[in-house]
């Protein structure tokens, strides 16, 4: 099988023949039907603090993966041959799907484990479950699990693309006050679709709403300095973006307002469950920008360029 192959900072991608995986103990093959770009893979190929991230080059690219069970190692009795599935890509050991030892969906099939593995109903495409698989849950993980959203609470979300539509769509129907900030005019454009209480260029214009929470999901280092000074007293900051890997902030709004600050990475198979019943009732429904296999190196350069509203992704048609 033809895969996207990874070889270091600086590099392109490059399309190379590999053998096709076979499921171990515990493990399973899914034949990729879809396979979501993300702005990590940009800053892996622009970037080269992101080389300790992958100890085992080349390898193939893609963390966000649904697809169908083509085959099942011992051991995984609880799953059969043509299940639909999503992919959460953590391992309980901290690797995951694209990076380290486990081969990603810029190909078309996947080893994958029991901690990855989701049910994904029916009524939903491939492209809207690999929509949760990681922009989903690593979106809701920020903002409920470590967040700690609550109904009524006033919610200050920075980016409104793959991650950030979800996670300020999330919080408008677990019935937060969402006000949200993208240099982008199109993403701005989303505001009623996704409910928003107001929405800006930069987050500094809400500064008067005493947010007691925001969520960056851009973290392009201005972002989370303007996070800092915008939020209100004893308030709460989730970084969950990654467009740059250093940020400035200011000490004194920091130890003055006694903030907090988290760090937030994916999340959890309970997450992606969750989600998929959100999108089974209708009400979350992300914009997709749909390409074929052989224009992902293409599509990551969009991203790099800025401006993409929603998810872009690569679909099989096998």
């Amino acid at each position: 099988m033809k895969s996207w192959r990874f070889h270091g900072t600086g590099q392109p991608l490059t399309l190379e023949e590999v053998p096709d995986p076979h499921a171990g103990p515990g493990e399973v093959v899914v034949d990729v039907k879809a396979a979501g770009l993300c702005h990590s893979d940009v800053g892996a190929l622009d970037d080269p603090q992101w080389m300790k991230s992958f100890p085992r080059i080349p390898m193939t690219f893609g963390h966000e993966n649904a697809g169908v069970i083509s085959e099942v190692g011992p051991g995984m009795e609880d799953w059969k041959v043509g299940d639909r599935v999503g992919l959460a890509p953590v391992m309980p050991d901290g690797d995951a799907i694209g990076y380290g030892a486990w081969d990603g969906g810029y190909g078309p099939k996947i080893r994958a484990t029991k901690a990855n593995l989701v049910r994904l109903p029916d009524e939903l495409s491939f492209e809207l479950g690999v929509m949760a698989t990681d922009a989903g849950i690593t979106s809701y993980h920020a903002m409920v699990t470590v967040g700690g959203l609550k109904k009524g609470m006033r919610v200050g979300v920075i980016g409104l693309g793959g991650l950030g539509y979800i996670g300020a769509r999330v919080a408008v129907l677990k019935g937060a006050e969402v006000y949200a900030a993208d240099i982008s005019p199109s993403s701005r454009e989303l505001a009623a679709e996704i409910g928003l209480a107001g929405v800006a260029e930069s987050i500094i214009e809400f500064a008067d709403k005493d947010l007691p929470l925001i969520v960056d999901y851009a973290g392009f280092g201005t972002t989370t300095a303007q996070a800092v000074e915008t939020l209100g007293k004893s308030g709460t900051l989730v970084q969950v973006g990654l467009g740059r890997l250093q940020a400035t902030v200011n000490t004194q709004a920091l130890i003055f307002k006694q903030l907090r600050i988290f760090g937030s990475l994916s999340g959890t198979q309970q997450d992606l469950a969750e989600l998929y019943e959100l999108m089974r009732s209708g009400a979350l429904n992300p914009p997709i920008n749909r390409i074929a296999p052989h224009e992902i190196p293409e599509g990551l350069d969009r991203l790099r360029k800025g401006g993409v509203v929603g998810r872009i992704v690569a679909a099989y048609d096998h």
